[in-house]
């Protein structure tokens, strides 16, 4: 009963590593390479939850979190690197979900033509967002993901059921292989699947659980098994979905097309359900991260002093700065063209998960670190090597794309 009642960083989890990307990357991967790159859903999963996992093994072994861990036994080179990742993230992912949130509004509800209408529910979710995680806190915030997480999950998996697949083509995509210009899908799938700054705020969620030893590191694999389970489902879902309609197009604005064709398909009743799982999606991204980042910033400035990261840090300036900073500077990117701005993202995206893998790999290896209790198991250890070397593939592969556009 007791790892029942504190699922709360699974809930956090599921809500901040699941947002638009993954609908539209996954619907797109469907639709352009059918079923059979399933498998790459699951596929990310795993390698997303051993990254996870080592964090958490990490801070139930020491006390610390990874960005402590990173400036204690690494050197504080690492902070400002991340430093800078972090204020790139929060501009870029500030913006794109409010953009996001004000598309999937604006199909339910226009307010006035299409541009100003995402501008004006961009905004409305942004400082929503604001409001509920500045006098919530994680407590309210808890109740309400697990209410927009509910919805997503349902409503998704309900429209996948609901276009009737073949479940037999469906079991056979679970076997790994690559169709014919199926590469760059499974490459896209095992990477977006499963969020990226999500893993590092885990630590957060979890130290407010007042988490540690053993019992800590049973209680985050019950919490990751649940968390990657509900993201595994609704990947497969979206994957399905993709295969089952047709539909061509790019940015948020993919969503209304898939939405309208749902509709073609299975009825107004479709299209609704899939938006409303859209909105649910987007919306609890967004509550994730606005709660999620500020607890990074402050963590490293506390860190830059030569200071712990306080019980109260929700009601510190740093954070409560920083989360206002969040819920209104990235707004200005709803109007303003951001190419130069993805590029840089791209590259500086492209490095963070390798670097999260192998710090993890060193850093939960050393007995002197960890503890013989706490050192990475080899399969562990295997899956961390397959997974810093699949990100570094997909880092080169991205920053190569990204040179020649």
């Amino acid at each position: 009963m007791s790892k029942w009642a504190a699922v709360g960083p699974a809930i956090l989890l599921t809500a901040t590593s699941i947002g638009a990307g993954d609908i539209l990357t996954g619907s797109l991967a469907g639709a352009e390479a059918g079923i059979a790159v399933v498998w790459a859903v699951p596929a990310g999963v795993l390698l997303k939850w051993t990254l996870t996992e080592g964090i958490a093994r990490w801070q139930m072994a020491t006390g610390t979190t990874l960005l402590e861990g990173w400036v204690t036994r690494l050197g504080g080179w690492i902070l400002w690197l991340f430093l800078g990742y972090l204020l790139l993230f929060s501009l870029v992912t500030g913006g794109m979900l409010s953009s996001a949130c004000g598309v999937a509004a604006t199909a339910v509800l226009p307010l006035g033509e299409g541009q100003q209408s995402r501008f004006v529910w961009g905004a409305v979710h942004a400082l929503s967002a604001l409001a509920l995680v500045w006098f919530g806190g994680y407590a309210l915030l808890k109740r309400v993901l697990a209410i927009c997480v509910g919805a997503m999950f349902a409503t998704v998996v309900l429209t996948a059921f609901l276009l009737a697949p073949d479940w037999s083509a469906v079991a056979g995509g679970l076997v790994p292989s690559i169709p014919a210009s199926g590469a760059g899908w499974v490459v896209g799938l095992i990477g977006a699947i499963g969020g990226t700054m999500a893993l590092i705020s885990y630590g957060y969620w979890i130290r407010e659980e007042k988490r540690e030893g053993q019992e800590g590191l049973r209680a985050c694999r019950f919490d990751l098994l649940l968390s990657y389970l509900v993201i595994a489902l609704f990947g497969i879902a979206v994957v399905i979905i993709g295969s089952r309609v047709q539909v061509r197009g790019q940015g948020t604005q993919l969503a209304l097309l898939l939405a309208d064709q749902l509709a073609v398909s299975l009825g107004p009743s479709g299209k609704w359900i899939f938006l409303i799982g859209f909105w649910a999606a987007v919306f609890s991204a967004m509550l994730g991260v606005w709660q999620s980042l500020p607890y990074l910033f402050a963590d490293v400035l506390c860190l830059s002093r030569g200071q712990q990261l306080g019980a109260d840090a929700e009601r510190s300036r740093p954070y409560r700065g920083y989360l206002l900073c969040l819920a209104t500077v990235p707004l200005v990117l709803l109007r303003w063209p951001v190419k130069e701005l993805q590029l840089a993202f791209g590259i500086t995206g492209a490095m963070l998960l390798p670097i999260l893998a192998l710090t993890l790999l060193i850093m939960n290896n050393r007995r002197a670190w960890v503890g013989s209790g706490f050192r990475a198991t080899i399969p562990l250890n295997a899956t961390l090597a397959a997974a810093l070397a699949f990100f570094a593939y997909v880092g080169l592969r991205e920053i190569g794309q990204l040179m020649r556009h």
